[in-house]
């Protein structure tokens, strides 16, 4: 693959950061964004040769400016890679409606204010490639963390209709969909809303548990995702979505079996409508 520059959002720590170190090292131009100047700092220790820029994806009026100054100052930008955002888990009636407004704002509208800055670019310039970093739970779902589904649900179908759309004008959009990987998901970057109902408590406190022993010790491993990235970047005819990881694989695909029988099971009364 020829060289590339990259633009990856939350490139200092997990996905955003194996793929900024994998495509450094494969001589691509990589410009990674963080929020803070600890966060800078970090990264440039680790990957001096990246262009780190400051940019927090919830203040979207600055963004625009933002990717204009980053491709003015390290080239056109073949490759966005929409990584930055985080998890919330907490039981839906216990999680406050701000909290959800929060993951919204870095999961969805972050991503989609920074996809729609770089739109106007890939089309204009009948090329480009965007990643949209999504989950296994944008596919499926479980208990406790039901904004973060949503937030992913929300960013899976904007993603389809940005792949339709920008389609004619040579531009690839797909969807990265994870499963568990070795990351800081499910640890230090993870917030949680505190437990107040005890009725939950069986349904619930399981699978925390059993998220929180599994933290660190996860199948997926994050510079192997990044090299999948890397193949899927080289291709040609990219697919809509890509599944990383044999847990996604599995838990997806049980889910369109479901849904295959549900729609069967319900097929008379669904056709029943029509006049």
């Amino acid at each position: 693959m020829a060289e590339k520059t990259f633009f990856i959002t939350g490139a200092n720590s997990g996905f955003g950061f194996a793929i900024a170190e994998a495509a450094s090292r494969a001589g691509h131009n990589v410009i990674g964004t963080v929020r803070s100047q600890a966060a800078k700092a970090s990264l440039l220790g680790r990957l001096p040769q990246v262009h780190a820029v400051s940019c927090d994806v919830t203040e979207f009026e600055r963004i625009p400016d933002i990717v204009e100054a980053a491709e003015r100052e390290h080239g056109a930008v073949d490759v966005l890679i929409n990584n930055a955002g985080y998890g919330h888990e907490g039981v839906l009636e216990e999680s406050p409606l701000e909290e959800m407004r929060r993951q919204f704002d870095v999961n969805v509208f972050g991503a989609t204010a920074v996809a729609k800055a770089f739109l106007p670019r890939f089309r204009e310039r009948r090329s480009g490639f965007i990643v949209n970093v999504t989950s296994m739970g944008g596919m499926i779902t479980m208990p406790g963390i039901a904004y973060y589904c949503g937030s992913k649900f929300a960013l899976q179908g904007i993603s389809e209709v940005m792949r339709a759309e920008m389609a004619p004008f040579g531009v690839h959009v797909t969807t990265l969909c994870p499963g568990s990987f070795r990351t800081d998901w499910a640890g230090r970057s993870m917030v949680r809303s505190a437990r107040a109902v005890a009725d939950y408590d069986a349904l619930f406190e399981p699978i925390r548990k059993a998220r929180q022993e599994k933290d660190g010790k996860q199948l997926g491993d994050p510079a192997r995702l990044a090299a999948a990235v890397l193949t899927l970047i080289a291709s040609d005819n990219p697919p809509p979505q890509l599944l990383l990881g044999s847990d996604a694989l599995r838990l997806v695909s049980e889910r369109i079996d479901r849904l295959k029988q549900e729609i069967a099971d319900w097929e008379e009364l669904t056709r029943s409508t029509d006049g």
